[in-house]
């Protein structure tokens, strides 16, 4: 049975990927393939925001001249997404990309898997597999109906062997589909066939609301059963926002403690401040906060400080005041207006900046 500790371990750029290490974050870039400029600007965005893998699509030679670029502007292991030409693969492993996202058997002959595999393997760059439910191949379809977990994962297999024939084994396999229960399943499957590392997201997940609840329930399931190496939140957004999203799930799953964890009540009739306004406020205050922290947005004085006491510091409402604790501890008294400022205060006070 998979366990992500025993996992096969990969090298990407600076990050060993697989193996018990990290989950690490990925996202893609969404600018056009041309726009140099932008997809630099973009890249240095995800940076910030946590993203530690950076995709970025290679549809033709002058897109490799990218690659460069990128490297020299961020800190991230960069990956080419090559669909169908393996001569884009050999340029872009020739131009210093730190991994490749190439399916095999879409890009001809032995000779030409041969040569991928080959230059990947002198270069150390590893390959991701990605497969989804609108790239499985006819027969496997067939013989199914349809693109079901099990014809997923045949389909992945499949592509691995023909990396195994020639000795390569670097590999990293995605299984992603939009249905959440597919994704779900298909991983499940994925990890009683295979050792190789796991590249898990709910593809075409959706806009930002939808699409961050799918890929909630369908990563953060899986990871909570130890299946996962790294994760991709897709959604129809600024990817900044997937590195946002894939952050929270790791950090709601307990597989990130790098920055503030928010805890806040639901809200009842004992409520006598604008809660839900000042916890969305402390939320998008604290969102880039690196200290490993629990702040608390409670409700009541009743409550508050009891039910969050194991928080590092918080606040409670009262009527037109509200109170600043830490470790369920009154601290002092705060005038309503002045709760979120003062919180955020006695936090660099207390945490640094």
């Amino acid at each position: 049975m998979y366990k992500r500790e025993d996992t096969r371990q990969v090298k990407v750029g600076k990050y060993k990927l697989g193996g018990g290490s990290d989950v690490l974050i990925q996202s893609m870039l969404s600018k056009p393939a041309h726009d140099f400029r932008g997809n630099v600007e973009q890249a240095k965005a995800l940076e910030k925001a946590g993203c530690e893998i950076i995709r970025v699509s290679v549809p033709d030679t002058q897109t490799v001249k990218l690659i460069p670029l990128l490297k020299e502007a961020v800190d991230v292991p960069i990956v080419a997404d090559i669909h169908f030409d393996y001569k884009l693969a050999l340029e872009s492993v020739a131009a210093g990309i730190d991994k490749i996202r190439i399916n095999p058997g879409n890009i001809g002959d032995d000779e030409k898997v041969r040569a991928v595999a080959t230059a990947c393997r002198n270069n150390g760059v590893p390959i991701r597999i990605g497969v989804n439910s609108g790239s499985v191949q006819k027969e496997i379809l067939a013989k199914y109906g349809a693109p079901t977990p099990k014809a997923l994962v045949e389909s992945g297999l499949y592509h691995i062997s023909l990396l195994e024939k020639f000795d390569f084994n670097d590999i990293v396999l995605s299984l992603k589909s939009s249905d959440t229960k597919v994704m779900y399943e298909t991983y499940m499957l994925a990890a009683e066939s295979t050792q190789y590392p796991l590249h898990l997201g709910v593809t075409e997940a959706g806009t930002s609301k939808m699409g961050t609840i799918r890929s909630a329930a369908g990563i953060g399931g899986l990871l909570l059963a130890g299946i996962g190496d790294t994760i991709r939140v897709s959604l129809t957004d600024d990817p900044v926002n997937e590195v946002y999203a894939a952050r929270d799930i790791l950090s709601a799953v307990g597989l990130r403690k790098n920055g503030v964890r928010i805890v806040s009540c639901p809200t009842c009739g004992r409520t006598k401040i604008d809660l839900i306004g000042l916890a969305k406020s402390a939320e998008e205050a604290l969102k880039d906060y690196k200290k490993n922290i629990t702040v608390a947005i409670m409700g009541c004085v009743v409550n508050g400080p009891g039910e969050a006491k194991e928080a590092d510091i918080g606040v409670a409402g009262g009527d037109g005041c509200g109170i600043l604790f830490k470790k369920g501890e009154i601290i002092r008294k705060i005038p309503e207006d002045k709760l979120l400022s003062e919180l955020l205060t006695e936090i660099k006070k207390e945490f640094g900046e």
